[in-house]
């Protein structure tokens, strides 16, 4: 069996634009590396760190990374993209021009016998009710038509500003990791397998990259980023693995103690 690989929370497009782009390069060399066996590829929200695409209009740039994955779809992989907070304005571009396939929500494939659950992880567990309220907002189908009734010009700018104003691009590193009584994530696929068995949950956008037992037969996998972890999972038929690009793996939380 050909792997299937997952990775989230690149943040293409992030300020300063220079980092950016070495970014893009960083993760074009590890989708060269990994087009001998890659079957499918997840790409798990915050890709770009702003996307919107109006009818005809769609962002400049990341022409290396949009390219390789053109390569990759031409040649038979299968790849999914999935919106995240950052990127959520991702209607039928990539579809059309590329052949990705576009996930709004969270899915639940089969492979080899191993059921998985996989999506972006924003807004999701009890409680954030503040970032649950932004979550609707952006994906409310009105404000999205409102939206994109402003020039590009004007949105492309009020989004690169935004973009400025994070604290990524400012050099901050995300929150620390709070525990698995308190990660909304971890609560969620707790809860989550008291009604169905999954084997495998895998998130983004906590830019924390850990791998966690929840009981003996299932794990949660957060990706990571690539902004200050460059990390990634592939599963190889039988077994899921977190693994670092161009590093030692020191970064990566690791417990398979439930």
């Amino acid at each position: 069996m050909k792997k299937i690989y997952f990775i989230s929370d690149i943040h293409l497009g992030l300020y300063p634009y220079e980092e950016s782009r070495k970014r893009e390069k960083k993760v074009v060399r590890w989708l060269d590396s990994i087009k001998g066996d890659v079957a499918e590829l997840y790409l798990v929200g915050d890709i770009f760190d702003f996307w919107h695409e109006h009818k005809r209009v769609v962002p400049k740039g990341f022409v290396r990374f949009l390219g390789k994955l053109a390569e990759l779809s031409d040649a038979g992989v299968k790849i999914h993209f999935f919106s995240g907070n950052h990127d959520v304005w991702a209607y039928g571009y990539f579809k059309d021009e590329i052949n990705i396939d576009i996930h709004h929500k969270p899915v639940t494939p089969v492979y080899n016998g191993k059921k998985f659950f996989i999506g972006h992880g924003d807004g999701i567990g009890p409680g954030d009710t503040a970032y649950k309220l932004l979550k609707w907002t952006f994906r409310n189908k009105f404000l999205q038509w409102w939206f994109a009734r402003l020039h590009p010009n004007f949105s492309m700018w009020l989004g690169t500003s935004w973009s400025k104003s994070s604290r990524y691009s400012k050099g901050i590193v995300a929150e620390e990791y709070a525990g698995p009584e308190k990660e909304f994530q971890i609560l969620f696929a707790k809860d989550e397998i008291k009604k169905n068995h999954y084997d495998y949950f895998i998130f983004g956008h906590r830019h924390i990259p850990w791998d966690l037992k929840l009981n003996e037969k299932s794990r949660i996998i957060n990706l990571g980023d690539w902004i200050y972890s460059f990390t990634y999972a592939v599963f190889d038929g039988s077994n899921l693995e977190l693994k670092q690009f161009e590093g030692d793996g020191s970064k990566i939380r690791r417990s398979m103690e439930p």
